[in-house]
């Protein structure tokens, strides 16, 4: 009501009946006939001992879902905390980090456990009669990857890094050109990650990590804080500051996202910043890259962090070129999943068609920016042409060459580009391998500089395949092998080698 002496409820819906402590406004949608007389009013919060918050209008309110009037709990919910921010709505946090209810509760629910003060709240809006209904509802509840726990929204301090710079200079290095993007229709993404970025918060509650390089001052207390490369450095800038040189620091027990960290990788893992300007020095030699291969899940975590990091802290790009791989998935297209049953364990194919098959599958199966079905029939006939490969070479040590003299063994290595004398002197057979060979490298080269690396490895299995296997070493037998029609000993050498 407000104030007129009037009763009249306004029904909000929720999974979540112990967050109404926290609720610090109601809305609704601005064209909603059913609660437009409501807006600029104030509702009491129930169980509240007589709170009341303001009745606000916002499209982001879906009329057709729930009772189309949204209960607004800033402190545990992320879009509400949006919300609460666009109309400068107080945050009420009214949990402890264990997840039990805090004073903001009141006294009957302090201290209860969140899922305890659930159940108690829900029986005593029953008996008070402010329940209209309960129906069952399906919903995606987020759990910790560690202990599966059901992780609780919960506003709190923790670090940023202001991005809007470091993302403007890695925006930039792809629409200029310095860093190329394969295939190029992920810009698009990289460009949207980029044009609207947030500060980025880099604190973790984790144990292992980067500690963050902050150093409080004082026993106890957050208020005054000291950024620095090591203690000896904030006790420095502390003494600067006018504190004694005995003054206590305590370094923050947070450690920096994971992203963070990974984003250092293109140069601190070359000796940075110890080996800035050092000529020479690993970073001097190998930094920046030239390619990096990654998949494209990953290309805002890791690759943008990179460049952003790479550019701000070194003022060059760590690459030039981002090659983008898909992701592996099953036969049909679909996710790898337990639940679906479909997941293949690597180890159970290597055991079963061997490590190169498997790897050279996964590396000519891929279209840049696609994801691969893993398809075992594609894995057995890989197996096979690397069975067709050793018995070539089998061919080759244990017949052709057999018993071919140590220095004439020699001559044969290759040492250089075939002479235009050399290839003069070959036999038709030799100069029409030689020349698909040539062919071959030439095409598999443009194709690897094009980042094609699929299309590569399949025209070398075509050229081993069917142009050296079944064509040159099959005629070469019968060259060989007098028993198989050979009778010429000039063309018998010539196929030897």
């Amino acid at each position: 009501g407000d104030g007129d002496g009037d009763k009249e409820y306004l029904p909000v819906a929720t999974t979540r009946p112990e967050t109404i402590f926290g609720d610090t406004a109601v809305c609704v949608h601005p064209q909603d006939e059913r609660y437009k007389h409501l807006v600029g009013k104030k509702a009491l919060v129930p169980m509240s001992g007589g709170r009341s918050i303001p009745i606000i209008a916002d499209e982001y309110v879906d009329m057709e879902f729930g009772t189309g009037a949204l209960k607004i709990t800033p402190g545990h919910d992320p879009n509400d905390y949006a919300i609460g921010k666009k109309f400068d709505l107080p945050i009420v946090n009214i949990m402890n980090k264990d997840g039990s209810m805090n004073a903001n509760a009141g006294a009957s629910y302090e201290g209860l456990d969140r899922f305890d003060a659930r159940s108690k709240l829900w029986e005593d809006m029953e008996r008070a009669g402010l329940v209209i209904k309960v129906q069952p509802h399906t919903q995606r509840v987020p759990r910790s990857q560690r202990g599966g726990e059901v992780i609780e929204p919960l506003v709190s301090r923790q670090w940023f890094v202001k991005t809007k710079g470091m993302g403007a200079r890695a925006l930039a290095a792809v629409e200029d050109g310095d860093i190329t993007i394969v295939p190029s229709r992920f810009e698009k993404i990289w460009y949207n990650w980029l044009t609207d970025i947030r500060d980025w918060c880099v604190s973790r509650q984790l144990w292992w990590g980067h500690r963050i390089p902050v150093w409080y001052v004082g026993e106890s207390g957050e208020s005054e804080y000291i950024v620095a490369r090591n203690e000896a450095e904030a006790r420095e800038k502390a003494v600067a500051d006018g504190h004694p040189q005995d003054v206590i620091l305590r370094q923050e027990e947070d450690v920096l996202d994971t992203w963070f960290s990974s984003g250092l990788w293109p140069f601190a893992t070359l000796g940075w910043p110890a080996n800035e300007g050092v000529e020479g020095s690993d970073l001097d030699r190998f930094y920046p890259g030239t390619c990096l291969e990654t998949g494209y899940d990953i290309l805002f975590f890791w690759v943008a962090r990179m460049v952003m990091m790479g550019l701000e802290l070194t003022d060059k790009s760590p690459f030039s070129v981002v090659y983008l791989h898909g992701l592996v998935r099953a036969a049909d297209g679909t996710k790898m999943s337990k639940t679906k049953g479909n997941v293949i364990d690597p180890l159970t194919v290597v055991d079963d068609y061997g490590a190169d098959s498997l790897r050279y599958s996964l590396i000519t199966g891929v279209t840049p920016g696609q994801d691969i079905p893993l398809n075992m029939e594609k894995i057995e006939a890989n197996r096979n042409f690397a069975n067709k490969l050793w018995n070539i070479c089998k061919f080759v040590t244990d017949n052709a060459l057999k018993s071919t003299p140590e220095e004439e063994l020699a001559q044969l290595g290759v040492t250089g580009p075939i002479t235009k004398e050399e290839f003069d002197g070959l036999l038709l057979p030799e100069k029409y391998i030689v020349s698909k060979c040539h062919a071959l490298v030439a095409s598999v080269t443009e194709e690897i500089e094009n980042y094609q690396l699929g299309a590569a490895g399949s025209k070398i299995y075509e050229f081993l395949w069917d142009q050296f296997a079944d064509w040159y070493v099959e005629i070469s037998k019968t060259r060989i092998y007098e028993a198989a029609g050979g009778d010429n000993e000039d063309e018998a050498r010539a196929a030897r080698k």
